[in-house]
């Protein structure tokens, strides 16, 4: 196997699914809140509960500027932070019911676009993909968490 050449696969598939996960999330966004706090959301909708420095890590924000969004956000009443069990000094950050509701809200209309990018995919296509995401997922994709 040529390495080189299946690693610029790589770098070229995760460009365009960032691509496609901007044309698909364009205009999608509430006027309420920013791209950043949005992107914010989005990572603790799937991931949460999660800690300020994952969220941090992961949206490539400062810890301050990480701390300053979720302050934000916490105005808004779209998360909230919580103790971590019997250890008051960690927290984690969770979304609220009105953060959740917009977050289905935004993940709704999100699946109408993706189902109308796939709707002429075969139903051996559609398991083809599936399994290549659950492959990539586990083998490439996978977290620490």
């Amino acid at each position: 196997m040529d390495t080189k050449s299946f690693f610029r696969k790589l770098v070229a598939f995760t460009t365009s699914v960032h691509q496609a996960t901007n044309d698909i999330t364009k205009g999608l966004k509430s006027d309420a809140i920013t791209p950043v706090q949005y992107g914010i959301l989005q990572y603790v909708a799937v991931s949460q509960p999660v800690t300020l420095s994952e969220i941090s890590d992961c949206q490539r924000l400062s810890m301050p500027n990480a701390s300053r969004e979720i302050k934000k956000l916490r105005e808004k009443n779209l998360c909230e932070k919580v103790a971590a069990g019997g250890d008051r000094r960690k927290q984690y950050v969770r979304l609220t019911k009105e953060g959740q509701a917009l977050m289905d809200e935004t993940f709704g209309r999100i699946e109408g676009l993706f189902l109308e990018r796939i709707k002429g995919a075969s139903e051996q296509e559609l398991s083809e993909i599936e399994r290549a995401l659950d492959l990539l997922q586990a083998k490439v994709f996978y977290t620490n968490r």
